[in-house]
């Protein structure tokens, strides 16, 4: 029994790893189509200032749209365990962050071959919660769905630091489009590609590099980071061979991203994160799941490390 929760407790952390990683930060509309955005030059090129004027109109519209529908895959290239894809598709608002989506990839293999081939994440009032299945359901009492209170969970470490970590942890797992068009915006290299027809529809395509340090700077959740924690992070990365971010975004007719690119090079590999937008506006009705169906994983360990106490008693 103890074994079984263990495999069901990884299978959970294999899903907050993923999203967490999915995360892995004022000007209006000009009235122009989007074929001549912000002042865009008579040859269609649009320097870096009319780029810049293009992203905070639609910085703009996207805050203020405070919901859409995500199509996510994230695929990672190295060692073979740390290679594959993962697959997330549902809905997702900001300010309130809230998230319901379902998640499917080789990432859930880790877990055993007793994990799901999909999993449903909910995110709602800072708590995640994750549907195992009916497998396991059964193991549970007909408890299917995994509870995980992030800031309950940072409380009960009473380590400052891990707090830090947990409770920005958090901040970024719904990372929406407004963040990284915010962060665009601090790339120095930033440039307009041109136009180009996304998903069905026209819009211009961006892109731009930032640095390690540079998205430090431009992510107000690493704010939470002390000199000493931020000196740390940064050196990481710098041995992990991490040179920084490339991020590509394409702005539709109506000043909304519909497709954004992210990568990543380091020295054990590459990640590519692309995410196609739709639907903006439109409510995002997430709930939690019954009570009666839900457990909580920060109980679940506790009955475990209860469990390893009595064995070595």
């Amino acid at each position: 029994m103890a074994m079984a929760a263990w495999k069901r407790a990884g299978v959970c952390l294999t899903a907050a790893a993923v999203v967490v990683g999915l995360a892995g930060c004022q000007d209006g509309d000009s009235g122009e189509s989007g074929k001549k955005k912000a002042g865009a030059s008579s040859s269609g090129a649009q320097s870096r200032t009319e780029a810049a004027e293009v992203l905070q109109a639609a910085f703009k519209k996207t805050s203020e749209a405070k919901s859409s529908k995500v199509r996510m895959t994230v695929e990672t290239s190295g060692a073979a365990a740390q290679s594959g894809a993962m697959e997330m598709s549902g809905v997702q608002g900001w300010d309130p962050a809230v998230m319901d989506v379902t998640m499917k990839g080789s990432g859930f293999a880790a877990a055993g071959p007793e994990a799901p081939e999909q999993i449903r994440v909910i995110m709602l009032d800072g708590v995640m919660y994750m549907d195992l299945g009916t497998e396991q359901a059964a193991q549970m009492d007909g408890k299917r769905w995994m509870k995980m209170d992030f800031k309950a969970l940072a409380d009960a470490t009473g380590d400052p630091k891990v707090q830090k970590q947990l409770t920005g942890g958090l901040e970024n797992m719904n990372q929406d489009p407004a963040q990284q068009l915010a962060l665009l915006l601090e790339s120095p290299s930033l440039k307009h590609v041109g136009p180009e027809k996304v998903d069905g529809v026209e819009a211009q395509h961006y892109k731009g590099t930032l640095s390690f340090e540079e998205m430090i700077d431009a992510n107000t959740s690493f704010d939470l980071l002390s000199k000493e924690e931020r000196d740390e992070l940064l050196a990481t990365a710098e041995k992990s061979g991490m040179k920084g971010y490339d991020t590509e975004i394409w702005v539709n007719e109506d000043d909304l991203p519909v497709k954004m690119v992210v990568g990543m090079t380091m020295a054990q590999g590459t990640m590519k994160m692309t995410s196609h937008f739709s639907d903006y506006g439109a409510k995002a009705e997430v709930e939690a799941p019954p009570a009666g169906e839900t457990f909580d994983f920060m109980q679940m360990i506790k009955e475990l490390e209860s469990l390893g106490a009595g064995s070595a008693a």
